[in-house]
């Protein structure tokens, strides 16, 4: 880390502190990685499988991992639940059994939070107190393997404490985390649920139906998925996320997404009434109104659906182009993480897709591209 972080010290060094890791992939292995060398810090990992926990000491995630909750929750100062949605109270309950340390501090990183802070206001922590907290920020791959120490850096991590916790454990929680360069944000566990469901759960489930009905029309005409390359295959790609983490993400947000999704369907009965009624400056302002608001949102802040750092390439149809801009790229020091051919024809010059995991490679490459006289498009 640099600048004012390289140097940031949350606590005493004379006085170590502990920090248990339950779950230890994609989140959970990043908060690890933010967490583990800092002075006066130890970090242990959890995981039912003894093979996971010999995985996160082999790559150097943590410090050490048990497979034994007791062990790696004694003496803890913060504990970190990154476990599916659907397994988070059955953590918290284990947790409430143990002689955990007095002032300890218990929080999650789960996608639902109304669930999880009720179940545990209802317990009695032997001395802990529960913060529910969600870093908002992911990946298109998972587990420890993905895992990476600039994963949460300028992304909303949301804590939702209950009115009633202390404020000092919320700022010594936030001291924590201020080691992972994200923006720290405060709402209560069923704001955080509506505005979470409305912004990324309702996409997903609308994103799955979308798909799921263009199948349907494929079973009579292969043609569909034939032309659905491209443009529909990017705007539906968060439909082939994990369908067992979100089966709980959905039960958990229940009540909220059904009241999203009725909304949802009011939209499109005023869109079906709009065509129905021939009302072109009807549909004019529907988009008007979306395209303005939608110009109003951040650009190239980190979010729950990952986003998508990609430009397009006009390359000629020479023997070797494309392995050439490749070694550009590589020897500029510019992680390319995907590259596709869309088009190549004798006719017109080829089409190269370049994605990059980063929007400072997106931006080195456009600029290394340009400068090597290559027409790039955003």
């Amino acid at each position: 880390m640099s600048g004012e972080f390289s140097d940031f010290k949350p606590f005493n060094e004379s006085n170590p502190i502990k920090i248990a890791i339950f779950g230890v992939g994609l989140i959970g292995g990043s908060l690890a990685l933010c967490f583990k060398g800092k002075p006066g810090v130890e970090v242990v990992g959890h995981s039912v499988n003894q093979s996971s926990t010999e995985k996160y000491v082999a790559r150097g995630v943590v410090d050490w991992a048990t497979t034994s909750i007791a062990e790696a929750a004694k003496d803890a100062d913060f504990l970190f639940l990154c476990v599916p949605v659907g397994r988070l109270e059955e953590y918290v309950d284990e947790l409430s059994r143990l002689p955990l340390k007095p002032g300890c501090i218990i929080t999650d990183v789960g996608s639902t939070k109304a669930s999880v802070v009720h179940h545990a206001d209802k317990l009695a922590l032997q001395g802990a107190v529960f913060i529910g907290g969600h870093p908002m920020a992911g990946s298109e791959r998972s587990g420890v393997e993905a895992a990476s120490l600039h994963l949460l850096e300028n992304a909303f991590y949301v804590l939702t404490p209950m009115e009633r916790t202390p404020v000092e454990y919320v700022e010594k929680l936030e001291r924590l985390l201020k080691w992972t360069r994200a923006h720290v944000v405060k709402t209560d566990a069923v704001q955080h649920d509506v505005i979470v469901g409305a912004i990324s759960h309702l996409p997903h489930l609308i994103a799955v139906a979308l798909v799921n009905q263009i199948a349907g029309y494929n079973e009579q005409n292969e043609l569909y998925r034939r032309l659905a390359a491209g443009g529909f295959r990017d705007i539906t790609r968060i439909a082939s996320s994990d369908p067992l983490i979100w089966r709980d993400i959905l039960l958990s947000n229940r009540e909220v997404v059904l009241k999203l999704v009725k909304d949802w369907q009011a939209e499109m009965d005023r869109f079906a009434k709009l065509l129905e009624d021939e009302d072109g400056e009807g549909i004019e302002e529907q988009f008007r109104l979306s395209g303005r608001f939608r110009s109003q949102l951040p650009e190239r802040r980190k979010g729950m659906i990952t986003s998508l750092y990609e430009c397009y390439v006009d390359v000629p149809d020479h023997p070797g182009i494309i392995g050439k801009i490749a070694t550009e790229l590589g020897q500029a020091q510019i992680n390319l993480s995907n590259l596709q051919i869309i088009e190549s024809r004798e006719d017109v010059p080829g089409i190269l897709r370049l994605s990059f995991q980063q929007s400072e490679d997106l931006d080195k490459a456009t600029a290394l591209l340009k400068s090597l006289q290559y027409a790039v498009h955003m």
